[in-house]
């Protein structure tokens, strides 16, 4: 059983400036002064949210691919976030996992924000993913997707839960600060899972102000390690396989989880 190490990112976000965005991002991962298996990012890390993708998307050989796959090498470790991408299926919005050899998966948001006319520009995505690094198996999402428990729902087949971290990036809005905290505490309980939640802090241009609150917590609900709201935070944290393993045996509620089909 490997631990595994990660260090998440709460930054300010400069509007509509993917360089100084890029270059900003790459002093604060610089601070990392160990070895880290997984730097984690905002959502639309690259321009903040939401803006024109007819103007900031970027196509997936474009300069933020390019940069994340040079920092993940330096660093020699796996870099995810997400950013604006063109796609084939039209702009998304899309979460990059970008490993260290420079191979790489995508996860398009599934729930793009109605209420802020993401649908407007966006084209949803309806496919889950799952990752795997160092025995951990982990499933990334994105902001809004927090709000959809369904989406979000870990399972439990022949003995094996789908995932054991599950993350979350986000531009999530310091007004709706509650139900960010709580929700994250929910989807660690109910899916008897690790859950990060890294979220932007400042404001934008539309008078939006962001606090952070990016945290991670156990499959109890309990916090481990959290970013000081409204402050630029790298923060660095281990996290143990066996105390999860152990948990699960003691507690395994997903015997009695329901089962369910998806419809995309």
């Amino acid at each position: 059983m490997q631990d595994l190490t990660l260090a998440f990112i709460q930054a300010d976000l400069h509007w509509e400036n993917p360089a100084a965005n890029r270059t900003h991002f790459e002093m604060l991962i610089n601070q990392i002064d160990k070895q880290t298996d997984l730097i984690v990012l905002p959502e639309t890390f690259t321009t903040g949210f939401p803006v024109d993708p007819k103007l900031w998307a970027e196509p997936i050989a474009g300069q933020t691919m390019q940069w994340m796959q040079q920092t993940a090498a330096n660093k020699n470790a796996v870099i995810t976030g997400s950013v604006l991408l063109e796609t084939a299926a039209g702009f998304q919005n899309t979460l990059i996992w970008m490993q260290p050899d420079g191979n790489y998966v995508t996860y398009a948001k599934r729930h793009v924000f109605r209420l802020g006319g993401e649908h407007k520009h966006i084209i949803p995505g309806n496919e889950q993913l799952f990752v795997e690094l160092k025995g951990w198996k982990i499933k990334p999402l994105v902001c809004y997707d927090l709000r959809f428990p369904v989406w979000s729902k870990n399972t439990l087949k022949d003995g094996s839960f789908a995932y054991d971290l599950m993350l979350y990036v986000a531009n999530w809005p310091a007004v709706r600060a509650m139900p960010w905290q709580q929700l994250l505490t929910a989807r660690a309980i109910e899916n008897l899972a690790y859950v990060l939640g890294v979220n932007r802090i400042g404001s934008d241009p539309q008078g939006i102000a962001y606090q952070g609150d990016s945290r991670l917590l156990d499959f109890k609900g309990q916090i481990l390690a959290q970013a000081i709201a409204e402050k630029e935070s790298v923060v660095i944290t281990t996290l143990k396989m066996e105390e999860l393993i152990r948990f699960r045996a003691k507690f395994n509620v997903g015997l009695d989880w329901d089962t369910f089909d998806i419809r995309k």
